[in-house]
């Protein structure tokens, strides 16, 4: 009987706080579609402190070395906006998906997981789509090969 009343004691201290912060992401999902070798593999994922006390993050983590997120240090008020920009090494080529698990004092799960994703062309791809570089001095007409 008294372990009962323990339990219930309990979960009315697990009550949820209605002031907590709560972070809300425009999209947690980001596709960068076919992107060139060693090109720009950063974004920045916009969220807002929905709730009523100030929203801190306490952590990010990318699923693997290749995947860096930074984000804001300081708390962010209620009705607030910041980023957390993640970076991913694009000179990894071929597809890829990778998350970032983000902790915060969130009042509705303290965890939100982002997600990346797209293909990384080869060196080869790249470099076959660049445009071919004149010697300085040359009219267009001139044939560089004689």
């Amino acid at each position: 009987m008294i372990f009962g009343g323990t339990l219930v004691a309990s979960a009315q201290d697990l009550k949820p706080n209605p002031n907590a912060p709560e972070i809300s992401f425009e999209n947690e999902l980001h596709d960068f579609g076919t992107i060139d070798y060693a090109g720009d593999g950063t974004y920045a994922f916009k969220f807002t402190n929905i709730g009523k006390e100030p929203l801190i993050i306490s952590d990010a983590k990318g699923s693997c070395g290749c995947t860096v997120p930074k984000w804001p240090k300081e708390s962010v008020a209620k009705g607030q906006s910041s980023y957390i920009n993640v970076s991913y090494d694009t000179k990894r080529q071929g597809p890829f998906t990778k998350t970032v698990t983000v902790t915060s004092n969130a009042g509705k799960g303290t965890t939100k997981v982002l997600t990346i994703k797209g293909v990384v062309k080869s060196q080869e791809q790249t470099d076959d789509q660049m445009p071919i570089k004149k010697p300085s001095g040359m009219s267009p007409l001139e044939n560089p090969v004689k």
